[in-house]
Formats: structure tokens, sequence, C-alpha cells
């Protein structure tokens, strides 16, 4: 085997994570009809308090704190309680992306695998139970949990303090998202792959070792 740890990011890695379907199934039980111009507006603020968490700006609390302020004027609940309840309702509509289950099946076993998320706490094990993955995982490293998001190499370091074979040049992490996945791999001195399955253009200076358009095609590199 090329590899004895593989470390996955988890939304739109190994499962779809389609927060609009999540956010209008939660607002109709307060009456709220929520249109794609609501959602559009929610992402606006949503997407750069994600890369204000990425960038260590602001904590997991201010990204909940700071998107469901409007909604949470609307509804009457606090804003912690919404991400609560977004979070069960993604843990309901989020599925394995095609191929996932084949290639976890394909590499159980034969190596260890872990995640490596910074979605939140709340979402990750239930997600896991109701998608019948659990099985797979040795480990699940949530951000939130450590305080620094990924691509900090802390959120990394942490993952390797659970490893009880630690060697780095047989460690691969896999994800969808340059800036976090990809880069902080690169930071922390293991190989990267890039799960480029939105078949983007990689204009920025962050190279994975590798490059695939379908999460199957990991089988091939893990087993060298």
């Amino acid at each position: 085997m090329r590899y004895n740890w593989v470390l996955f990011d988890a939304d739109e890695t190994l499962f779809s994570f389609n927060s609009y379907l999540g956010l209008t199934a939660m607002l109709k039980r307060y009456g709220i009809d929520f249109t794609r111009e609501d959602y559009d507006a929610f992402q606006a603020v949503n997407k750069l308090l994600w890369v204000a968490y990425q960038n260590n700006e602001i904590t997991a609390e201010d990204i909940q704190m700071r998107r469901f302020a409007k909604l949470s004027k609307q509804t009457g609940v606090n804003q912690i309680q919404l991400n609560q309840e977004l979070m069960a309702e993604m843990a309901e509509v989020s599925k394995p992306l095609d191929g996932v289950m084949e290639m976890l099946e394909a590499l159980y076993l034969e190596v260890k695998m872990g995640i490596i998320t910074n979605g939140f706490t709340e979402l990750q094990q239930q997600r896991l139970q109701n998608t019948q993955t659990e099985r797979f995982f040795e480990m699940v490293v949530v951000s939130e949990q450590i305080g620094v998001a990924k691509p900090d190499r802390k959120v990394f370091d942490y993952a390797f303090s659970l490893m009880d074979d630690l060697d780095k040049t047989k460690i691969l992490m896999v994800g969808d998202t340059l800036a976090s996945d990809i880069l902080g791999g690169y930071n922390s001195g293991i190989d990267t792959c890039w799960f480029n399955h939105a078949n983007l253009v990689n204009d920025t200076k962050i190279q994975p070792t590798y490059e695939i358009k379908d999460i199957r095609e990991l089988v091939k590199i893990v087993k060298g």
C-alpha cells in the first residue's frame, strides 16, 4: 500500500452539502418561505464568514451568530438554536457523493481512514450514523473542537496525535478545497489529493500531489 492513512474532508468531498435544502426545510416550520433570493443573500454573508474562519480571524460561534442574525429576528429564535436546527436538517439531507461508498468499501480494512472537517460538531456523528458510514473511520477531527480551522497546522497535528503509527510519508489528505484541505495538508508535510469534481481551474500557487475528478480514482492512488 502506498499509504497507511487517508484523511478526508467531509462536505463536498464525502458528502453532499446542499444548505438551501436544509434551510428551506428548517424555516418552513416557522412559516417562512425561503426563496433563492433569500438564500443568495444568506450565502453572501456566510461565504465571507467561512473564509474569515479559515483565516482564524473569527470563531465557529461567530459564524453562527452573524449568519443567523437576520433570521433570528424573523423567527424570534436565538442564533445558536437556529444553527443547531440547520445541522439537524443537514444530517438528514446530506448524502454520500457519487462513488464514495464504492471507494470507502474498497479501502476499508486496507488502510486507516479519518475525517478532518471545518464543519460543525452537531452534524458529524449524526450524519455518519444516518449514512451508515461510521464504521469506516478511525477518527473524526472537528476544527470547532480544537479552536482553529484548516489550513492551520494545529488541526492536522491533532489528527497526527491520534495515530499510533505516525509516518507522514504514508498519510494522504483528500479534499475539494485548495485553500483549506490541500494547503493544510501541504503545510503539515503530507501528500494531498485535490478532489476537483467541480472541474475548477487551479489559478493558485497551491499544488496538490494528485488531482482527481472521480473519487473512485483514489483507490488506485492509495494502493499504489
